[in-house]
């Protein structure tokens, strides 16, 4: 991830220690030291301090080389060597220059040794005549490592896994996505200056060898990064930078896979894409919002985190600032969404933390606001900087890259299993496939997911027209009506009722064999829905009913009957009337909605044609159903 954390003295701290005074009077240290400064015009850092270390060995008390060799150091951020260097420059001056105790200040912070960064951050700022940059920054570092003492004292549980050598190697590998089943990973690597996507599928435990994503994605003449892939594997959503057909430095673009193979990306235009830089797009899982990093006019300084809703037509709204209590004036980046549309992961400059970048958490409260963010907390984070985390469908799992030592090479991703306390919301969901009843073939049909309380779509899509298979994520606490439909063909219904306490660990698995429209072909309506022993349709019915009459609007010359069936439990003559008079309330409403009543017809059958056992709550519950059957095609 960049890093834009302006350092004190950054531009200037090899342009300030050249007095007379503290010249190296062996000529030989002083004309390497001279020879240093001219490569550090040029920002030739790792030449220069070859240079100033040789001018050391020959001059152990060449004071402001030690200086020069803190600051190259601290901003080529190796800690260790500039905390060296500085030590020495006050083993030899204590009171050479206040910079020094800045100097060693950041990097005792940037090596996790926060107690050490305090105390010199503090007698730093006692130093006279400090503008009030230098006091702000300075003031953020130190709420910085009393945040840091904390956090170490309840330290959360974490054990990172490297995904291994199939998946990372010795170039730079980042910003893992996953979709919702966990069986496909896509992530960054960055191998000679060059950023293309890669994926990997799960195998057992494991993950098979990464292999390059596409030739319609990845380029050779533009860097492809930052992705984040919808929970059905279908969209990805990527930045793309100086491409002939952007809007600004960076913009966000979308493919789709189509078969085996991705679509050519296509820009999502204005007006989330600016002239300005857009970046690390995470899409929502009923794919409406879209969250993403930019540093447009508005925000709350430095990079912030933005969204944009998807309009009818497929244009995207004008983006809306997350506000302060997810950004600051620093940098905000790394955005992830997780499935129940609720829990946002991301990293942060501004906000208290462990290092130069922290990871961390914000909900939204049921009144539509961000929680103010929460810091996943040590060891999760540490003085290094952490990013691009992304987490599993179930909530157990997340994904981050890394450079800890062990690794394969540079920077790695691994897995870990999320602490309790910054888990999201339980969600689970359904994979399937749809095929051709007779054929078996698979079919390429509409998939709708509607909530049925609010009879609000939570995902509209269609299968993979190579496979028939489709997926998609659902929140716990809710219920759900799925249709599957497809011209000249009946529509496939089903019922999904997941509640709060159900452990994520039962996703809906489904094989649908899709039945073209013919004389005595039957749907069971699975989302029609009344009280114990009454005939009203109840509200939660209304998904299922315009779909039945979307379905005989598109097939104007077809002819239903529509079917009431009961259990076996009570009186069979009540029973008889209580499944005619269900059939006919469904009927009532087709006709209220402007389907001729010529093309239609009811029928009760009460307990007499049971499709399951009377003996269970399960089977009682699949006999009393409502069910249409074909007539005339």
């Amino acid at each position: 991830m960049k890093t834009v954390l302006i350092l004190l003295i950054s531009c200037l701290s090899f342009a300030t220690y050249g007095q007379e005074d503290v010249k190296s009077k062996n000529k030989g240290a002083q004309r390497l030291y001279e020879q240093a400064n001219q490569l550090l015009s040029s920002k030739q850092y790792e030449k220069a301090a070859e240079l100033l270390e040789k001018s050391v060995t020959i001059d152990k008390q060449f004071i402001i080389a030690y200086q020069q060799l803190g600051d190259i150091y601290r901003k080529l951020q190796q800690y260790p060597d500039a905390k060296k260097n500085y030590q020495k420059v006050l083993e030899i001056n204590p009171l050479f220059h206040s910079l020094t105790i800045f100097g060693l200040a950041e990097s005792e912070f940037y090596t996790g040794n926060y107690g050490s960064a305090l105390a010199l951050f503090n007698k730093y700022l006692l130093i006279p005549n400090l503008n009030d940059a230098s006091k702000k920054t300075v003031a953020k570092y130190i709420a910085d490592c009393e945040f840091s003492i904390n956090a170490m004292k309840k330290p959360v549980a974490f054990s990172p896994k490297n995904l291994g050598p199939e998946v990372n190697s010795a170039d730079d590998e980042y910003f893992p996505t996953v979709t919702a089943d966990e069986m496909n990973l896509i992530f960054t690597r960055r191998a000679k200056n060059q950023e293309d996507f890669y994926q990997s599928k799960k195998d057992g435990a494991n993950w098979t060898k990464a292999t390059y994503l596409s030739p319609s994605i990845n380029s050779n003449q533009f860097n492809e990064g930052a992705q984040c892939i919808s929970p059905d594997g279908m969209y990805l959503f990527f930045t793309g930078c100086n491409r002939p057909d952007g809007l600004g430095k960076c913009d966000i673009y979308v493919c789709k896979k189509e078969g085996k193979e991705w679509s050519k990306p296509f820009n999502i235009g204005a007006p989330v894409n600016s002239n300005g830089w857009e970046s690390q797009p995470s899409i929502s899982a009923d794919g409406h919002t879209l969250y993403f990093v930019s540093s447009m006019p508005g925000g709350q300084g430095g990079t912030d985190i933005w969204k944009s809703t998807l309009q009818e037509g497929g244009s995207w709204s004008k983006p809306v600032n997350l506000g302060p209590k997810v950004n600051t004036a620093r940098n905000e980046q790394s955005p992830f969404i997780h499935a129940d549309g609720k829990t946002l992961y991301f990293a942060s400059e501004g906000w208290p933390g462990l290092g130069r970048s922290d990871v961390f958490i914000s909900r939204l409260d049921d009144a539509g606001s961000w929680n103010e963010a929460e810091n996943l907390g040590f060891p999760v984070n540490t003085a290094g900087e952490e990013s691009g985390l992304s987490i599993s469908t179930d909530g157990k799992t997340a994904y981050f890259s890394s450079n800890m030592p062990g690794g394969q090479g540079k920077m790695d991703i691994y897995s870990f299993e999320l602490p309790v306390n910054v888990k999201p919301d339980k969600v689970t969901y359904v994979k399937g496939t749809i095929r051709d009843a007779k054929t078996k073939e698979p079919v390429d049909a509409g998939v709708r997911i509607t909530e049925l309380k609010t009879n609000s779509l939570a995902y509209d899509d269609t299968s993979n027209p190579e496979s028939g298979e489709f997926l998609a994520t659902m929140p716990a606490g809710k219920k759900y009506a799925l249709t599957i439909d497809k011209p000249g063909y009946l529509f496939h219904s089903e019922s999904f009722v997941l509640t709060e306490n159900k452990p994520f660990a039962e996703p809906f698995i489904l094989d649908i064999a899709l039945h073209k429209i013919e004389t005595g072909g039957s749907v069971n309506l699975k989302n029609i829905f009344f009280d114990t022993n009454k005939a009203e349709l109840l509200p939660e019915s209304k998904a299922e009913l315009q779909q039945l009459i979307s379905f005989l609007k598109n097939n104007p010359t077809v002819s239903i009957e529509i079917d009431g069936h009961t259990d076996n439990v009570g009186d069979e003559k009540q029973n008889q009337l209580l499944s005619e008079n269900r059939a006919k309330s469904v009927y009532n409403y087709l006709v209220s909605n402007k389907i001729n009543s010529s093309r239609l017809s009811f029928k009760g059958f009460g307990e007499s044609n049971p499709i399951s056992q009377n003996t269970t709550d399960e089977g009682r519950q699949k006999n009393r159903r409502t069910e249409f059957r074909v007539v005339k095609p």
